[in-house]
């Protein structure tokens, strides 16, 4: 490695705008800890593209698509914000115009700064259905004033017909319980057992751009589908395991939370979700037959946390007039891995 060769030199090495801005300081940080490494920034591409737009810091999203997909930008496409988004290179404002038109914020306000801070500087300005293809230098910062009618909300409880899906779909309000229940914070990990269309994994991931989300899901064309859901929703950096608990979960990094939609009737999954839980995880399970509903009182008394019956009904024709038609109620179980147990 070229750090081993120079670890008892002082090194210096030089980068543009802010190390730690998607640049080499953070791997530098990462590699040898915060202890080792002195940073001193220059201005950053970002606070350039802020001075030539007269956005102040708190008013915007920093979305970097350096290396990343582009669609992790959908998860910042919502009407009011105010995006800086790093380009990965000239196709890369193409791109994002798309991604506004298909989300219906076609008249989004995009400026286009190319070679900030030289000679060559370049602004182009047009709205995201103008935008229209064409590339851009390929040094180049991506300014969007986000407007419309499109787009998801940020709170958890996207409508259902946001994802393509089979039937096996944690329907909207009985996700928002687990998805409040299973409580999303930076860095966490989930493991959505037997995800279906992987609806809980992706509200996971866009409660916060750096929680972290694998789903387990047994079904080939559903492994497929959930890949497509997140993108199509901007969390494509959703990790898709296909195969079936408990087997595939081996090997996977522990979890500081756990949703199990499918499988539970099998007690070694559960068994094998709660022994992997990171000490003051979170463990959420949702329970539709009687069967699986045994399990989850007898865990539920093994281990304590929060037991919950979940109805819903929505109006419906009913003849000439409307009248309420109940959903399959859902019994949840949701419980801390410090929840002390009924039995000793």
């Amino acid at each position: 490695m070229l750090l081993d060769r120079y670890r008892d030199r002082r090194v210096v090495v030089l980068a543009s705008g802010d190390p730690l801005l998607s640049g080499i300081g953070t791997t530098l940080v990462r590699l040898l800890g915060a202890d080792r490494v002195r940073v001193l920034p220059a201005v950053s591409s970002v606070a350039l593209a802020r001075a030539r737009m007269g956005w102040s810091a708190e008013s915007v999203d920093v979305v970097t698509l350096v290396g990343r997909d582009v669609d992790a930008v959908r998860r910042y496409l919502t009407p009011g914000r105010r995006l800086v988004v790093l380009s990965s290179d000239g196709t890369t404002p193409a791109a994002v115009a798309a991604r506004l038109v298909e989300h219906g914020l076609g008249d989004s306000r995009m400026t286009v700064l190319s070679d900030l801070g030289s000679s060559r500087e370049e602004r182009i300005e047009a709205t995201a259905a103008e935008w229209r293809g064409r590339d851009a230098p390929p040094l180049n910062v991506v300014c969007v004033a986000v407007t419309g009618n499109g787009g998801y909300p940020l709170t958890p409880g996207l409508p259902d017909e946001a994802f393509d899906h089979d039937g096996q779909l944690t329907k909207r309000e009985i996700r928002i319980a687990a998805v409040c229940a299973l409580r999303p914070q930076p860095q966490a990990l989930l493991w959505d057992v037997g995800a279906g269309a992987g609806s809980v994994a992706v509200e996971w991931l866009r409660a916060d751009p750096r929680c972290r989300a694998v789903a387990i899901e047994r079904h080939p064309e559903r492994v497929h589908r959930i890949t497509r859901n997140a993108a199509r929703l901007g969390v494509p950096s959703l990790r898709v395991v296909h195969g079936s608990a408990p087997d595939a979960l081996s090997g996977l990094e522990p979890p500081d939370a756990v949703f199990v939609g499918g499988g539970a009737t099998d007690p070694s999954v559960l068994d094998r979700c709660w022994a992997a839980l990171r000490p003051g995880g979170r463990i959420v399970v949702h329970a539709v037959t009687l069967e699986t509903e045994a399990v989850l009182v007898e865990r539920w008394r093994r281990h304590g946390g929060e037991l919950t019956r979940l109805s819903v009904e929505r109006a419906a024709p009913l003849g000439s007039f409307t009248g309420w038609r109940p959903a399959r109620p859902v019994v949840q179980w949701a419980a801390t891995k410090t929840d002390q147990g009924r039995e000793t």
